[in-house]
């Protein structure tokens, strides 16, 4: 398991769990063309483009060409890799037929043939040795998710970080794994509600 630093970019779910058996990293779905009306996930992308740095994974058919491209162009600024898979024809166990171009996508190519495209593009492990330990309970526990002035706190919580302010619980337990742990959440947290008169 290869753990990285930077958000790793995918067009669909079975990408994710492909690449999830493999590397320890946060990976955003873009759900194919889906990605070209959802503004908060771009907003999201941007973020993790200049914080971290995103590595873009897509098919190496016309759409996943497609999408590489809008997300490079959407996201301006910000570190960007691409990693390229080979085309390798063939069908996806889970279809019954190929994709029009008759090229494996991501979730079709073997482990070792990603590892080497990842090697190929210069990515390594992260210097990080340990996982931040903040989960949905966490936030549940700090009144980030739960009560009843929980989206505002939240909300407060985001504009602080320089996050989107729309965020869903999942996607901001990823996105604050990247920057702290649960201790130094807790911290910020008892600050934003001392200065909102306990919200």
């Amino acid at each position: 398991m290869i753990k990285l630093d930077e958000a790793i970019i995918v067009e669909g779910k079975y990408d994710k769990i492909k690449l999830s058996s493999i590397v320890d990293a946060v990976i955003i779905v873009t759900n194919g063309f889906g990605i070209f009306k959802d503004t908060e996930k771009l907003e999201l992308i941007r973020y993790y483009a200049s914080k971290t740095g995103i590595i873009i994974l897509t098919d190496s058919d016309a759409a996943g060409r497609k999408i590489r491209g809008y997300i490079k162009g959407a996201v301006g600024s910000g570190r960007i890799t691409n990693v390229y898979i080979p085309d390798v024809f063939g069908k996806e166990k889970r279809k019954t037929k190929p994709s029009a171009e008759g090229k494996l996508g991501v979730e079709g190519i073997d482990v070792e043939t990603l590892t080497e495209a990842f090697r190929k593009a210069g990515i390594t492990a992260s210097e990080k040795s340990t996982r931040s330990d903040i989960t949905k309970l966490t936030l549940y526990e700090l009144g980030l998710s739960g009560g009843s002035n929980s989206s505002m706190l939240r909300e407060k919580l985001q504009v602080s970080l320089g996050l989107p302010r729309q965020l869903s619980a999942g996607a901001l337990v990823e996105v604050l794994c990247t920057m702290m742990d649960s201790r130094e959440l807790e911290e910020l947290t008892e600050k934003i509600k001392e200065e909102n008169n306990g919200i």
